[in-house]
């Protein structure tokens, strides 16, 4: 085949592109059939609770199963950038699956309350997010850089292929077999996603450093989103989003029964239409993402995904609502997805699935919150005034973006660059050894100080979010042309990880700081160990301490 004709064939499969590899497709087929099995869940878990309680309980099937994604997405995503994700991803499917079938066992036995109810919710809803960072920053290998952004619409895709059917097939099961069945459809749903990431032999690269400890990996990971303004801006939008539009997912089983009155056949189909919807909303992401500036897009979402959730609210036609949660699912699908794609186009390999988590936690996060409050407003006020007030929240979202704006960056921007070469040490250190103290020299003509001095303020966040701690820039009394940067590290192991996580637009920024350095030279690097505890030695015969030396992680 020429290239024209691979050019061709390419095209000829789009969106569709990544499912040309058999990794990913494996996963991806294995993750709709999970997909599916998670939303019988939600419509068995809802509908069973219209039966046992009230609204506002109602309302808190979505929360029980959105706020342990919250809660253990971020230690989630610490713990994939740590260790092999597909190990990770195993562990948790394993999880969600064992708790599936105990919430099965018990329906059988007539065991189920309310709070045993939302309390599996939550159990099973952990278990997914432990597996979710894993998968999703796994996404980059099995699939070419190029493909990565339609790769992502796809992992959505799957979600929604799902919801296109799950929920109106959930329906008809809990209508003819009872909330049990669907508990127990939903165990059997995760073995194919399990035998999927057991078959697949990831490529094991050795790492060249030992492994974080599980809590300095996420707080190396939170630096790393408070410090990247881009990433920032994106998780308050998730999160607005999350929380305005949860109306649109928490209270349709509410509005199925009271505001249609229909059952939960009714509720499966409104869900349906929205899968359906979303699923052309998550094909569409290519494309706008090369037609349309992120930011218009969103706003565009936004502003129609509020509109179609006040239609939901005036609504009494199951035809009507049934468009309006299509359009609302194409939309909202939409949005989720830019704001996905703009993460992990802003961050390095090394923060992926930490990065994500965060993402993920803000976006359940809004919803689980979202859900409690329109729970709130539906049992007080009604359930149409509480999609009401949902429609207009999310309309409104957009003027965030005045202050925070979906951010613009290339792959390219936060490619890992090698060094080239490593810091000499004629000291005695080990991993552990430290704090690390490191001082850089610039000299720089006094004409440039200022200019000098906003490029080091962007070259903070630069090391903060990569590992450094007291950054500080100082400037010689006695010689003014003389600065000094300043910054910790808490161990050698933590200095050679900081210096490891440098990317294209680090280098760029570090560039742009040098050429101030009067001569044109590299600025002068001074390493330390401050407080040298144990590379002193107590007696002259006594030997030095050359346990885990660092060699072993710089050869």
């Amino acid at each position: 085949m020429d290239n024209a004709q691979a050019a061709r064939a390419s095209r000829s499969w789009g969106a569709l592109e990544p499912l040309r590899q058999p990794a990913f497709r494996t996963i991806w087929l294995g993750s709709v059939v999970g997909n599916f099995g998670q939303l019988i869940l939600g419509v068995g878990a809802a509908w069973e609770m219209t039966r046992l309680a009230t609204a506002d309980m109602v309302a808190l099937v979505q929360t029980a199963l959105m706020v342990p994604i919250m809660l253990v997405s971020v230690p989630a995503g610490a713990i994939a950038d740590m260790f092999d994700r597909r190990k990770i991803a195993l562990v948790g499917l394993s999880f969600a699956t064992a708790c599936a079938a105990t919430l099965t066992a018990l329906a059988i036995l007539g065991l189920t309350t309310p709070w045993v109810l939302l309390a599996f919710c939550s159990l099973i809803g952990a278990g997914v997010a432990l597996y979710s960072p894993a998968w999703g920053a796994s996404i980059s290998e099995q699939v070419e850089a190029k493909q990565l952004p339609a790769a992502i619409a796809l992992g959505s895709i799957s979600y929604n292929v799902a919801r296109s059917f799950g929920p109106a097939v959930g329906g008809v099961i809990v209508a003819t077999a009872g909330a049990r069945a669907a508990f127990g459809t939903n165990a059997l749903a995760y073995l194919p996603l399990l035998a999927a990431f057991f078959m697949w032999r990831r490529k094991h690269v050795a790492p060249r450093l030992p492994p974080e400890r599980i809590d300095r990996a996420i707080i190396s990971g939170t630096r790393y989103v408070l410090h990247a303004p881009p990433v920032r801006s994106v998780l308050v939008r998730a999160f607005s989003f999350g929380a305005a539009s949860a109306a649109a997912a928490a209270l349709v089983p509410l509005a199925a029964r009271y505001l249609l009155a229909g059952n939960a056949s009714t509720y499966g189909l409104l869900l349906g239409c929205a899968g359906v919807g979303a699923v052309g909303g998550a094909l569409l992401v290519s494309t706008v993402r090369e037609h349309v500036k992120a930011e218009h897009a969103y706003a565009a979402c936004a502003i129609a995904g509020g509109l179609m959730i006040v239609g939901i609210g005036l609504s009494r036609s199951v035809l009507l609502t049934g468009a309006f949660m299509a359009v609302a699912g194409a939309v909202n699908m939409l949005a989720i997805a830019l704001l996905n794609v703009a993460v992990q186009l802003s961050v390095p390999r090394w923060v992926a699935a930490r990065a994500l988590a965060w993402f993920q936690a803000s976006l359940t996060g809004g919803v689980a919150i979202g859900a409690f409050i329109w729970g709130v407003v539906a049992a007080d006020w009604g359930v149409g005034r509480a999609f009401l007030a949902s429609g207009i929240a999310l309309m409104l979202t957009p003027l965030i973006g005045l202050l925070m704006p979906i951010p613009r960056v290339s792959a390219a921007d936060v490619e890992l660059i090698d060094i080239g070469h490593e810091p000499e040490v004629v000291l005695a250190i080990t991993a552990r050894s430290g704090p690390i103290v490191i001082e850089i020299d610039y000299r720089v003509a006094v004409a440039d100080a200022r200019n000098f001095y906003n490029v080091m303020l962007r070259l903070q966040r630069v090391r903060q979010r990569n590992g450094a701690f007291d950054w500080s820039i100082a400037r010689n009394i006695q010689d003014p042309e003389l600065w000094t940067e300043r910054y910790h590290c808490p161990t050698w192991a933590d200095y050679l990880r900081q210096r490891s996580r440098l990317t294209q637009g680090d280098r760029a920024l570090q560039a742009s700081a040098d050429t101030f350095d009067k001569g044109g030279h590299s600025a002068r690097v001074r390493r330390r160990l401050e407080r040298p505890f144990g590379s002193v030695r107590w007696q002259a015969d006594t030997p030095d301490v050359m346990g885990d030396s660092i060699t072993a992680y710089t050869s």
